[in-house]
C-alpha cells in the first residue's frame, strides 16, 4: 500500500477546533482491530455529512516512521456520512475509563489531505430523496404550515408537520414538499427492545432517543387522507408504514390493512411499503391482500445469536423473521433488507455465509445498505466470544453477495416499483 495516498489523522484541540496531525496517518477500526484504510475505500466527505467530536476518547493514528499506532492527547473525531453512503470503517480511538456512551449515530473514520476531509465510506445509492441542498428551511416551513391550515383536524398531518418543523425528519419534510417517500406512522408500541432504538430508550439505557414516538393511534381515515395528499403531488409516490417515530407497524396490522384497502384502487401506481421487524409471518397474506406490495425487513445479521443480542425480540424469534421473508416472497411482495451494516462484523466470512444463504434461498430482491447507529464499543461487546472469521471489506462483501445472488440489487432507500 502506498502510504502517501493515506490522509492524515484529524482530532480536536481543547477549544473543540478540528486540527490535522501531519505526522500521523488516519486509522480505521475494522471490528476489533485497527488498520490503514484502503485508498479505494476512501471518498471525499460528502455534502450534508457531519463531523462529531468523541468525548472521553483519544484519537489514534499511525506513525509512518515507526509503523506503530500512537494515541494523541486530543479528542477523536468521526464522520457521519450523508444518506446514500455506507461506512467501510469506523473511527479509531482509545476510550478513557469514564468515557460516556456515544449518541445513536454511526461513527466513520475520517482524515484530511489535499485541503479536504476524507471518510471511509462508499456511495451505494444516487437517489437524492434525503438531500435538501437548494431547498430553504423557510420553504419547508411554509409548506408544512399549508398542510396544517388545509387539514386542521387530521392528527397525523399535525404530527408529521411537527416532525418536519421541529425534528427535521427527512421523510416528513418530503411529505411537506410533496416528493419521494411519505411516512405513515401508526404504532405506539413495539415487540422488540433494540439496543439502538431511536424512538424509545428506557431511563437507565444511557441513550437519548433521537426521535419522539407517536403519542396517539391515527384513525384509518386520517391515514388515507395523508396517502391521498402525497399521491396527488408526488411524481413517483412511495408510502411507508414503519417510521423512526413509531414502534412496530405489524402490531397495528388491522388498522393498516383497513386504511390501505380503503384507498388502494384510487392510488394504483403508488408503492405502499411497510418497514418492519418481520415478527409476524401469519400477517403476510393479509398485508398482500389489502394492497401492500413492498416490505422492508430490518436485520443486523442472519446469525440468530447476534440477531437476538441486538433486537432483543419479545415473543418472537429469528425463525419468525425468516418465515416472514419466505411468506412475503410467496405472496408476490417486493422484499428488501434493511441491513444494519457494521464494518468488521457484518462483512466477515461467517456473517457473509449466513446472509448469503438466506438471500439465495428466499430470493430477496433488494438490500438497503444502512449504517448501524450505535456506540461501536457497545456493538462489539455483543460479538465477544464469537468466531467471525476474516473480514472481506465492504466492496468485497457486496461483490460476493452479487456473485452468489446475481438478481439482488443494492441501494439505500425503498425503491419505487413502477416503470417510468
Amino acid at each position: 500500500m502506498n502510504i502517501k495516498s493515506i490522509p492524515n489523522l484529524v482530532c480536536a484541540d481543547e477549544s473543540g477546533s478540528i486540527v490535522e496531525e501531519q505526522h500521523l496517518l488516519m486509522l480505521c477500526r475494522q471490528g476489533r482491530g485497527f488498520a490503514l484504510p484502503r485508498p479505494d475505500d476512501l471518498i471525499p466527505l460528502p455534502l450534508s455529512s457531519d463531523l462529531f467530536l468523541l468525548p472521553g476518547r483519544k484519537a489514534l493514528g499511525l506513525d509512518p516512521e515507526t509503523g506503530k499506532i500512537q494515541a494523541v492527547e486530543a479528542l477523536a473525531v468521526a464522520g457521519f456520512a450523508s444518506p446514500g453512503h455506507t461506512l467501510s470503517g469506523t473511527a479509531a480511538y482509545l476510550p478513557e475509563p469514564d468515557a460516556p456512551r456515544l449518541p445513536l449515530y454511526a461513527y466513520g473514520a475520517v482524515g484530511y489531505k489535499h485541503g479536504r476531509f476524507w471518510i471511509s465510506a462508499q456511495l451505494v445509492d444516487k437517489d437524492q430523496r434525503q438531500t435538501f441542498t437548494g431547498i430553504s428551511q423557510s420553504e419547508i416551513t411554509r409548506k408544512a404550515h399549508e398542510l396544517l391550515t388545509r387539514y386542521p383536524r387530521n392528527r397525523l398531518v399535525r404530527h408529521l408537520a411537527g416532525c418536519a418543523l421541529n425534528s427535521c425528519c427527512p421523510a416528513a419534510r418530503n411529505l411537506a414538499l410533496g416528493r419521494f417517500e411519505a411516512p405513515l406512522p401508526t404504532a405506539r408500541s413495539c415487540n422488540s427492545r433494540c439496543i439502538g432504538c431511536i424512538s424509545f430508550q428506557p431511563p437507565d439505557s444511557g441513550f437519548k432517543s433521537t426521535q419522539h414516538r407517536i403519542s396517539f393511534t391515527p384513525r384509518a381515515e386520517e391515514i388515507v387522507q395523508v396517502m391521498e395528499i402525497h399521491c396527488s403531488r408526488a411524481k413517483k409516490p412511495i408510502l411507508s408504514f414503519g417510521q423512526g417515530c413509531e414502534g412496530e407497524p405489524l402490531t397495528r396490522s388491522d388498522l393498516i390493512c383497513e386504511a390501505v384497502s380503503m384507498v388502494r384502487t384510487r392510488i394504483s401506481q403508488a408503492t405502499i411499503n411497510i418497514n418492519t421487524n418481520a415478527s409476524m409471518p401469519d400477517m403476510v397474506s393479509r398485508l398482500a391482500g389489502c394492497g401492500i406490495n413492498s416490505v422492508r425487513v430490518s436485520l443486523n445479521s442472519a446469525d440468530p445469536d447476534l440477531y437476538h443480542a441486538y433486537y432483543r425480540p419479545q415473543n418472537y424469534r429469528f425463525e419468525d423473521v425468516s418465515s416472514f421473508i419466505f411468506e412475503a416472497k410467496g405472496n408476490g411482495l417486493f422484499v428488501s433488507l434493511n441491513l444494519l451494516f457494521f464494518p468488521g462484523v457484518t462483512d466477515t466470512e461467517s456473517q457473509l455465509d449466513l446472509l448469503g444463504e438466506l438471500i439465495e434461498k428466499s430470493r430477496i430482491n433488494y438490500i438497503q445498505m444502512r449504517n448501524l447507529n450505535l456506540d461501536p464499543d457497545i456493538y462489539l461487546q455483543l460479538v465477544t466470544g464469537m468466531d467471525l472469521g476474516p473480514q472481506t471489506g465492504l466492496k468485497n462483501f457486496m461483490k460476493r453477495i452479487k456473485k452468489q445472488c446475481p438478481w439482488v440489487e443494492f441501494g439505500y432507500f425503498n425503491p419505487y416499483l413502477y416503470p417510468g
